[in-house]
């Protein structure tokens, strides 16, 4: 199998042990001065190449080049062991599985909520929050609709909690942990998607499997490709966020 076709944390986990050997290459033949910093910037320059080569995702790029003289710049400051673990363990709990997944978490303002549930008909209606973060969707959703049911899939510990906690206040709100991908979807009305273009060619297979003819995959600015969208709503936020809507077809 390629390098290339590895998952994006054993590419970049790869790109930094090519830095290292490369700097220790130019070390032992003495190309390479003398200095801490030369040390560093010569490591974060060969491993942003090699990360380049192994056609990592462009944003990884500037991560590679600042990562190593950031790292020797915070040794130098003498920060304590104990703050970069805690670190760690707050951002394990907010972006858990992210590495995986390649879905960051992404916030939905009100004005997006009230533009899905302008897509739905009055009357009882079943909705899916894929991937709920904490809950800025659901609950701005349950506000507008109150005849609706709405559930909510988040894998991420922190952000899940959060979202149980506002689901409290919503009786008509539930939130599972776990991943939507293997949550059933057969049911729903309308599924609504903040993701990342990664899982997109995913999600629509899924919706296409599971979901009834007519119901509505609602992807928040990230596109399927080689899917037209049936709709596609521009929301009057500061953002600009795109809403894309796809119409689940008869089988």
């Amino acid at each position: 199998m390629r390098l290339s076709t590895f998952s994006p944390a054993l590419k970049a986990l790869f790109a930094q042990l090519c830095g290292w050997g490369a700097v220790w290459l130019l070390g032992q033949s003495g190309l390479l001065p003398g200095g801490v910093w030369v040390l560093a910037f010569s490591q974060a320059v060969t491993a942003t190449v090699a990360a380049a080569a192994l056609r990592c995702a462009r944003w990884w790029l500037p991560i590679h080049l600042v990562f190593m003289p950031l790292a020797f710049a915070a040794h130098a400051l003498g920060i304590p062991p104990g703050v970069w673990l805690s670190a760690f363990v707050l951002f394990a709990l907010i972006y858990w599985g992210s590495y995986r997944t390649q879905v960051p978490l992404f916030l939905t303002n009100r004005q997006t909520s009230r533009a899905v549930a302008g897509l739905l008909p009055p009357g009882p209606v079943e909705v899916l929050d894929a991937g709920c973060g904490i809950g800025s969707f659901l609950a701005a959703f349950a506000r507008q609709r109150r005849d609706a049911r709405l559930t909510g899939i988040e894998n991420a510990p922190a952000p899940f909690a959060i979202s149980r906690l506002r689901a409290g206040k919503h009786p008509a709100i539930s939130v599972i942990r776990g991943d939507f991908f293997a949550h059933s979807w057969a049911g729903y009305d309308l599924v609504y998607a903040f993701l990342s273009p990664v899982p997109m060619p995913d999600v629509w297979k899924k919706a296409r499997r599971e979901m009834k003819p007519g119901s509505l995959l609602v992807s928040n600015s990230f596109n399927i490709p080689g899917t037209k969208p049936y709709r596609i709503i521009e929301v009057a936020d500061r953002r600009r966020t795109r809403l894309l809507v796809f119409k689940i077809p008869a089988m």
